[in-house]
């Protein structure tokens, strides 16, 4: 299951994230979105966690909790097609 975390303190490591979420069970992997240009932290990024039931307890605990000097904001992620499949309701 892939979970979307924003409000990332730009200092945030992936090695920091991945910690946080393993608390609550198996991190498959850890992925801090970074600019192009510089390298430098978006402010969020995605957890993978193989079992359902420990990714769900992830995100009940760990949203709104404080990581390094932020509060963030953790729910599940949208795939881009099922986004994209949705019509527009004008």
């Amino acid at each position: 299951m892939k979970i979307l975390i924003r409000n990332l303190d730009r200092e945030t490591t992936e090695q920091e994230l991945q910690t946080a979420f393993e608390a609550h069970g198996k991190v498959q992997s850890s992925d801090i979105v970074k600019e192009k240009s510089n390298g430098l932290s978006k402010g969020f990024g995605f957890i993978e966690m193989p079992k359902a039931g420990e990714a769900k307890v992830a995100v009940k605990n760990l949203n709104d909790s404080m990581l390094g000097a932020n509060k963030i904001r953790v729910k599940y992620a949208e795939d881009k097609a099922d986004s994209q499949a949705k019509p527009k309701i004008d």
